[in-house]
């Protein structure tokens, strides 16, 4: 790559979340230093939140306009205007994380370096849309960021910069990613060093070893209880805190909010059944091994302690020998 070591690298950076916050911000830290431009921003068009349903600007949005950064929201790249407004900015480099938008080749040919992304695993091992929920969920140990240039596949491109990151017993997919986030404005600033003084050295990957990280779904989060304990419990943790973990009760659908995972064997109960009941939670019998429940959530209530909701109006449903899930 160019040598690019005496001017500062022209940046557009495309994110929307928080995730994608955190490298924006990690950019503008190190701009101060006079090694990197952010000319400009794009993010997803504003949306409707909350009660009011009012149109609310994504973090990468806010965070640019605290510093007078441009914003671009285009619905797509199909429109040529949108296409030469990019290319008028005569950028260095396209940084992309957490964008929400499929980039065209013409898109991605655009800057003079093309585009990297920050992307929240140690490729080749999950590409898509929920690399986080899907490390959990799968029971891995380790993850971590991967800043890799972008081609016109699905997180195919070549690896420019690994970081690496623990997955705790206790992590759920919404800790993760808050490490993740700050992690991912590390290995950016690292990965943008290497490309600025010509240093990088990409690397293909071994498309063997991947994994597809399918979009989560809501329906995804109800329990199924005929499952192994340690299959749940790698459940709940990774869907939280969105969609969340569920099961069925005669009083509707209760929310699983924390969960830690036994390794009992009760051979005499049925799976769903609540074996034991106490202050620190309810016992739930699965196909093999518990789940102690330790925060829920009943229809129209709010997130308690177990001890709280058995002092609540829903203290019947958490009941020795009460089933939960849908034969309940």
């Amino acid at each position: 790559m160019t040598d690019t070591t005496q001017t500062p690298l022209r940046i557009v950076f495309a994110g929307t979340p928080d995730f994608a916050a955190a490298s924006l911000q990690a950019v503008l830290d190190h701009s101060a230093q006079n090694q990197y431009e952010v000319i400009a921003v794009y993010t997803q068009p504003d949306r409707p939140a909350g009660r009011g349903q009012k149109l609310v600007a994504s973090p990468v949005k806010q965070l640019a306009l605290t510093h007078d950064i441009p914003v671009y929201q285009p619905l797509n790249f199909k429109d040529e205007a949108d296409r030469q407004a990019l290319a008028d900015l005569n950028a260095d480099i396209m940084i992309v994380a957490a964008y929400g938008l499929i980039l065209p080749k013409a898109v991605l040919d655009t800057p003079k370096l093309g585009c990297i992304n920050v992307h929240a695993s140690l490729l080749p091992r999950w590409r898509g849309a929920a690399p986080i929920h899907r490390a959990v969920i799968a029971g891995d140990t380790l993850t971590g960021i991967t800043i890799m240039q972008m081609d016109v596949g699905l997180d195919t491109g070549d690896m420019l910069h690994k970081k690496e990151c623990d997955i705790k017993p206790e992590d759920t997919s919404g800790s993760l990613h808050d490490r993740l986030a700050v992690l991912g404005g590390e290995a950016l600033i690292e990965g943008l060093e290497a490309i600025k003084s010509g240093q990088v050295t990409p690397e293909t990957q071994d498309d063997s070893l991947t994994c597809y990280a399918d979009k989560l779904t809501k329906q995804e989060g109800e329990v199924d209880w005929t499952q192994d304990a340690s299959v749940i419990s790698l459940r709940i943790r990774g869907l939280l805190p969105w969609p969340g973990a569920y099961t069925q009760t005669p009083a509707g659908v209760m929310k699983i909010h924390a969960a830690k995972l036994l390794n009992t064997e009760d051979q005499d109960f049925e799976c769903g059944e609540i074996t034991m009941v106490s202050k620190e939670g309810v016992v739930v019998n699965t196909g093999k091994g518990s789940i102690l429940i330790t925060e829920l959530q009943f229809p129209g209530g709010k997130r308690m302690a177990v001890q709280d909701a058995l002092n609540g109006k829903f203290k019947d449903q958490l009941q020795l020998g009460k089933r939960l899930g849908s034969q309940a």
